[in-house]
């Protein structure tokens, strides 16, 4: 769910009003968008992934989080990493790797052969040939 706009790194672009789906933003005065419906939200990600300023942070809970969580913090978030994540690690933005151009021979997602794309408090996941059994 849409937990931060910073309207420090904010543009003022609007991307993220016109990608939503739920139409969750309204823009204030300044032109910086507000979260106005986060009961909204269906946590698609799409905002954060096409602010080209990182100034946005979904948390993946599908509810809102409690009022003293971190990930509500954006001092926090931007410290760790994690405001614009989503985006970052889609490699959208100038001077990312996109996903799909890793070389995943190496068998960890995340692995390019050389760095890890993730932050070292990550978790990384090793890949796998075969998917699990389905039950019927």
């Amino acid at each position: 769910m849409i937990e931060v706009v910073s309207a420090e790194r904010c543009i003022s672009c609007d991307r993220c009003v016109e990608v939503c789906p739920t139409d969750v933003f309204d823009t204030d005065a300044d032109g910086i968008p507000v979260i106005s419906r986060q009961s909204d939200c269906q946590t698609c990600f799409m905002c954060e992934a096409y602010c080209p300023a990182d100034a946005l942070f979904v948390a993946v809970d599908r509810t809102p989080l409690p009022a003293g969580s971190p990930l509500r913090d954006e001092e926090h978030l931007a410290a760790t990493g994690l405001l614009g994540s989503y985006r970052r690690e889609l490699g959208w933005g100038k001077g990312r790797v996109p996903v799909a151009g890793l070389d995943w021979s190496y068998g960890v997602i995340g692995y390019d052969g050389q760095n890890s794309i993730f932050p070292p408090e990550a978790t990384v996941v090793p890949a796998t040939d075969s998917r699990p059994e389905r039950e019927t």
